[in-house]
Formats: C-alpha cells, structure tokens, sequence
C-alpha cells in the first residue's frame, strides 16, 4: 500500500477520532489551523443519535463534507475524513492508520453523555461495547503495525467520583506507602481510585487500565486528559464562517449544564437545578479544551514512561451558584427539581492542573465575558429550541422510576 506523506510544511500528521462531535470538530480546526496534516475518522454516530432522541443542536450543523468544503474555500489547509465506526470495523481503523502512519492520534471516538449511558439497557450496553472496544482497537491496531504515535485520549474528571471530603485530587496518580509483614514501607505510584457515577464514567475508568497496560507491555506513548464539564460553542476557527459553528446541545441528555441554563434562559423556561444544586463541578470552555489539546501534543512522553495523566480544567463551581450567575445576567428564574442522579446533594472538590498552567494555559473563566457570547448564540437560535427536549429523563436506579415524574 502506498505511502501517504504530509504536506512540505506540515507540523505532522494527526488522526482525530471523532472529529465530528462537540470537542473534536473545533479540535480538528484548531490543529488544521497551527499547521498539522488532520484527518477526522468518524462513524458520525452523533448525528444519528440526534435522530433517535428527536432533537437537533441548538445552533444548525452543516453536514460535515459541507464544513469541511468551506474550511478549505476559507484558504485553510484541507482535512481529510474516513468514515470509520472504529468500535466496529477493526480492518478499516487498521487500514486507515497502516496508509496515514500518523504521528499522533487524538480519540473523541467515545459515546460522551452520562444521562444517555443510564437511559434504558440499550444505551448502557452500547456505551460500554462502543466505548471499551474503540479504545482497544486503537491500541492493538497501533501495536499490530508498529507505529508510534502519541496517543491523546478525552477522558473525564468524573473517573474520580466526587466525594466531597476536601483532599485536592492530584493528575491521576497518587504516591503511597505499602508495608511488607515486617513493617518496612515501600513507596509506590498507583491510579487515583476510581469512583465512576455513571456507566459512561466507568468506560473512562476501564480505559485508564487498557492505557496503563500497553504503555507498560508496548511502550505506547499516551496521555490522558481528564477534563471537566464544557461551556460554550465557539472557538476562533469555528467563528469563521457561520458553517462551521459547533454543536450546541441543550436537551436532557446531551446538554452540559452551563450550556443548558444560558439556553433556558434564552427561551425563558426556568434554570433546573437538579436537587440543592450543591453539586461542585470542575468547569472548562471550548476554546480551553483545544488550547489543552495543543499544550499536550506539544508535550508528549517518551517510549516506556508511564501513561501521563493531566486534569483538563480550569475552574470549580456548585451548580446552583453558575444558575444564580446566569439569572442574574438574564432575568431568568431558578427552580430547584428532583435529581435524576444517584449522587450526594453536596460536595466540594479541589482538582489540581498544574501541568497545563505550567505549560502556558491562561484560563478563560466564566468572569471573562465568554458567557455573554455564549447568552447571545442561545438567543439567537431560541426558535430552534424544542421545549419538551428541556427535560432530564434518565434515571441512574430503578428505585427513583416509580411513576416516573418528568425531572425538568
């Protein structure tokens, strides 16, 4: 099979799986802008999911041959795509790396959404066989051909839990001491304990050891971003052109809860907060997610080194105080409804991100005027908003389902 080689000034070559979506399509502009050859891999199974759901993105998404047309009228470099469903087709996501031999690969490729995974049998068990089996395939596929790109995984703050007990949580490992019988004590690096709340977080906790495992038996280089929950839409490349705007989710299952508050108050439907609103989150917008992702390609680790782990955020905030924000901005009310959750009425959390901040990140926050361009976006697209898509409907126990009331 022939060779593809880059182009003559090309950074390197990236493969972004699920490059589609919500954090891997302004990814995938953003690399394409800073120099690198980008070809997406995606199954567009997001899109399809929409269908399922009976709901669209807030804001109107082209159809990705018509974004990525108008990337290159825009005198961008072109980005390639292969429609691969990577959990599936083992023989094409092998093909398609044989041909690139890409010098990194970033993987979007996961089903994203906590409340889908616990929204019936079916979607549970389509997160994890999705889920477990692209991460896998990745890494064999890469081991069977003897590459050696880096590997630049989306992973989550949730494969932490949220405990509340006010220890800062380090970037996924933690230093102990075990003692032998004789007392002696032996220094050791192990995983953060996992304390997935979902079936989508606990596909996050097994890809950490698929990870440890073929970092440590195939000196594959990877790192793994735990990020914190997004806000916002836009990036300076997705600005560019109204086509190539990015997802905006605001339904039960899919919509982030900033997003889902600035789009509520938009069409004047109550902010819900699920429960005392006492949930502490760690929060990241669009535009940090792929200035992480270009700190980290830029940064990557050597053959034999351990998975290296950072935390992809950049502040924490309870979720009834980002409502009161919201309403104070827009007039809008709260309204405190029964959490669909299975998860503590309060928490605190205190998250480390250190190597990005000494990597050169300067966080955007929710006080440096994003917000006010994500409540215009909301506004300007409120007549595509379908009101009875508002509601949280998936339940994580069938203990909270007798009569299943609506959870708004």
């Amino acid at each position: 099979m022939d060779q593809v080689l880059p182009s003559a000034r090309s950074r390197g070559r990236i493969v972004v799986i699920g490059g589609d979506g919500f954090c891997g399509w302004p990814t995938a502009l953003r690399l394409s802008a800073d120099g690198y050859d980008v070809t997406i891999v995606d199954n567009l199974v997001r899109r399809r999911i929409d269908e399922e759901l009976g709901v669209d993105s807030l804001t109107p998404i082209a159809d990705l041959p018509v974004r990525l047309e108008t990337w290159s009228r825009l005198g961008k470099p072109e980005i390639g795509f292969e429609e691969i469903d990577v959990a599936e087709d083992y023989a094409a996501l092998r093909a398609c790396l044989e041909r690139l031999r890409p010098e990194a690969v970033v993987h979007f490729g996961e089903q994203r959404s906590a409340p889908y995974s616990m929204r019936n049998p079916t979607a549970k068990r389509y997160t994890v066989a999705n889920n477990i089996r692209a991460t896998h395939n990745l890494l064999c596929a890469i081991v069977e051909l003897g590459l050696d790109p880096h590997v630049v995984h989306l992973g989550t703050m949730g494969v932490y839990g949220y405990d509340g007990d006010g220890l800062e949580i380090p970037e996924g490992y933690l230093r102990v001491k075990v003692a032998n019988d004789e007392g002696d004590l032996f220094d050791r690096s192990i995983l953060y304990p996992t304390n997935p709340g979902s079936v989508y977080h606990l596909t996050k906790s097994m890809d950490q050891l698929l990870f440890q495992y073929y970092a440590k038996n195939d000196d594959l280089r990877i790192t793994d971003l735990h990020q914190g929950i997004v806000w916002g839409t836009q990036t300076d490349e997705t600005r560019l052109d109204e086509r190539l705007v990015n997802r905006f989710d605001y339904d039960g299952d899919y919509g982030t809860v900033l997003n889902r508050f600035l789009m509520q108050s938009a069409v004047g439907h109550p902010l819900t907060v699920h429960g005392t609103g006492g949930q502490t989150r760690a929060f990241i917008n669009i535009a940090d997610t792929v200035n992480c992702i270009a700190l980290a390609l830029a940064d990557p680790p050597e053959a034999g080194d351990p998975v290296r782990i950072r935390n992809q955020m950049t502040e924490t905030h309870r979720v009834r105080d980002l409502a009161h924000l919201v309403a104070d901005k827009t007039g809008a009310e709260v309204a405190l409804v029964d959490n669909p959750r299975n998860e503590a009425a309060e928490n605190d959390l205190r998250v480390s991100n250190r190597s990005f901040l000494d990597a050169g990140l300067n966080p955007i926050t929710l006080a440096e005027g994003l917000l006010d361009e994500s409540i215009s976006i909301a506004r300007k697209y409120r007549d595509r908003c379908d009101l009875s898509r508002i509601p949280a409907t998936s339940l994580w126990t069938e203990r909270q389902a007798p009569g299943r009331p609506e959870f708004a």
